[in-house]
């Protein structure tokens, strides 16, 4: 039987997939979108034309709570994703991250405890746990907020936690570990490689030594949806990724080769952290959600990164403009 799911940052990269996904899974899809002036639909637009008629975009804004409240009426499911995610400019406008972030989450949360039956699935991020201590990292491992950006998904999983403690809400968090794929910005340092090595000239990077746990969109989307079915697993956290790392510079390395590119790689000091703000390493035990779900990742990181540059050659509009995207 088809639910009814509520997707906010539908417009967004992981957001858009996930539409995708549940809309060909047979569910009833309404998708969240950010309100603008021009009726921009972001992500969407690569949707197919079949999949996006049968999909109800609504504009609006998560920071608004008696929006939400409406929007969660007769909602089965609530895939919380909406959040603004740029590490760098979270330096600039922390006040925002924390309105968006903690605040948009709050409002999502209160509109099911208050008027709604919905399980809500959170997306969170590996960058709540700052510097790895202990490699990979589990869910008990100490958060440590070394950005803004991670200080306010941190508060957004601790009102996650408060209210299924003290209203049994149902709600599910997850820690997805670095997605790449189709449709990502140029904020994100794999489009970033590709779109400079498309141009031909130098690839600009920050630090090359720091390693990720890079899961290929696909996977991201099949463990949100499997948080999205499971049974017995609300007021839990969970990690998503591969459970293996790879460093910036290698992984800059290998697309070049893929690409045929002979672009070298240059160290832009605009791009490196603050000093207490760079996270060396990211790699997942995800054998907690693995065993509590079944999900496993399918898709390697030369096959996801095939698919990614194929849709960047297909799609090099999508890239932004040669500037330093923060």
């Amino acid at each position: 039987m088809a639910h009814n799911i509520l997707v906010t940052g539908a417009d967004g990269f992981i957001g858009s997939h996930l539409v995708e996904a549940l809309v060909r899974g047979g569910e009833r899809v309404v998708a969240l979108a950010h309100y603008n002036a021009t009726s921009n639909i972001g992500n969407l637009e690569y949707l197919d034309r079949d999949v996006l008629e049968s999909v109800e975009i609504r504009f609006g804004d998560i920071c608004d709570a008696e929006f939400m409240a409406e929007a969660i009426k007769k909602t089965d499911v609530v895939f919380h994703l909406a959040a603004l995610i740029a590490i760098p400019y979270s330096y600039e406008a922390p006040r925002s991250y924390l309105n968006v972030n903690a605040g948009g989450t709050l409002n999502v949360l209160e509109a099911v405890h208050r008027g709604g039956h919905a399980r809500v699935v959170l997306t969170s991020t590996s960058e709540v746990y700052g510097s790895a201590q202990t490699v990979p990292i589990a869910e008990n491992h100490p958060l440590q907020a070394q950005s803004p950006y991670s200080a306010t998904k941190i508060a957004a999983e601790k009102l996650a936690e408060s209210f299924h403690r003290s209203f049994e809400t149902p709600v599910v968090t997850i820690r997805p570990f670095n997605t790449f794929g189709p449709r990502q910005s140029a904020r994100a340092f794999i489009p970033t490689v590709i779109r400079q090595a498309l141009g031909g000239g130098p690839v600009h990077l920050g630090l090359t030594t720091p390693v990720r746990d890079l899961t290929y969109v696909s996977d991201t989307i099949s463990g949100l949806i499997a948080a999205g079915n499971a049974t017995d697993i609300a007021g839990d956290i969970f990690n998503l990724g591969t459970g293996q790392g790879f460093s910036v510079g290698d992984v800059a390395k290998t697309i070049l080769r893929l690409m045929g590119s002979s672009s070298e790689i240059v160290l832009d000091q605009r791009r490196i952290r603050p000093a207490g703000s760079e996270v060396d390493r990211l790699i997942s035990d995800n054998s907690k959600f693995r065993q509590r779900t079944g999900w496993f990742p399918q898709v390697n990181l030369e096959d996801g990164l095939r698919l990614t540059i194929e849709f960047f050659k297909k799609h090099a509009t999508a890239l932004s403009p040669e500037v330093y995207v923060r």
